[in-house]
């Protein structure tokens, strides 16, 4: 595998501006902020997404996102806060190192959903349980 970017930052071979980091994960700032705070939390051993990242090691980031958005409520005091995290080109991903957002939101910022969508019909929702039972 080439050397990806998030895993440079991690090991200190590219610049970031870190936030908080343990022994699992490196939280640092966004360099495209959606908004100020916008901070980026990946597992220090590199897994390119949700499909190939182990239990252990998401539920570490999960744990670094939780303490990221205390830190982010205490210093910039939002009105929301998203975490977002996209697995595949189709999901918008373009890291291809595990990473979820955590993006402080102010009421009336200028950021959108990312989706609309409709109310889906009872069948719909029951053929589509089932795909997923099956292979449960």
């Amino acid at each position: 595998m080439d050397e990806c970017t998030f895993c440079g930052i991690v090991a200190g071979r590219l610049p970031s501006h870190r936030v908080l980091e343990d022994e699992h994960t490196v939280a640092f700032l966004d360099i495209a902020p959606a908004s100020p705070g916008h901070t980026l939390v990946v597992p220090r051993e590199h897994a390119a997404d949700v499909w190939t990242i182990s239990e252990a090691a998401h539920a570490h980031v999960a744990r670094m996102v939780h303490r990221v958005a205390a830190l982010v409520k205490a210093a910039l005091v939002p009105d929301g806060l998203n975490i977002v995290h996209s697995t595949g080109r189709a999901a918008w991903q373009e890291v291809f190192h595990f990473h979820t957002h955590v993006v402080p939101r102010l009421d009336g910022d200028d950021l959108r959903p990312m989706w609309s969508s409709e109310v889906a019909a009872g069948p719909d929702l029951e053929r589509t349980l089932e795909l997923i039972a099956a292979v449960r």
